[in-house]
């Protein structure tokens, strides 16, 4: 497998990740992540989160409306099974005014290749 295909697939997992947090679609997130996901993010508060569970809260919540990311200024780095995924999202939705709104983060997605596959194993997302 050469670098440049590793590179094509990479984004296009970053980019059914996203669009499976934005369907909160719970089955496609388990199936593209590791069990063992860490995270730090804006939701827990300065603390790394460890596993799925803490996740799943956020997938069962109700579904507020459409959303839709786009992933600006990818980078993706290879070192060895491991690949570091950064780039800007920016997160379309409609707002409690009910006009249409874009929030962004700059997330770092980490990726291990084992068994044949990319799997998601960290991720740190920064919000402004």
């Amino acid at each position: 497998m050469s670098d440049q295909h590793d590179i094509v697939e990479l984004i296009s997992l970053n980019r059914k990740l996203l669009a499976a947090i934005d369907g909160k679609d719970w089955g496609t997130y388990v199936d593209l992540c590791d069990a063992d996901l860490t995270a730090f993010e804006p939701e827990a508060v300065g603390h790394l989160v460890k596993g799925l569970e803490f996740h799943r809260f956020y997938f069962d919540l109700e579904k507020e409306g459409p959303r839709q990311s786009t992933i600006s200024s990818p980078h993706v780095r290879l070192v060895g099974d491991v690949a570091v995924v950064t780039y800007t999202r920016l997160t379309q939705f409609i707002g409690i005014d009910g006009e249409p709104q874009t929030a962004t983060a700059e997330e770092t997605r980490i990726w291990h290749h084992t068994d044949g596959s990319w799997r998601h194993i960290h991720f740190h997302r920064s919000t402004n």
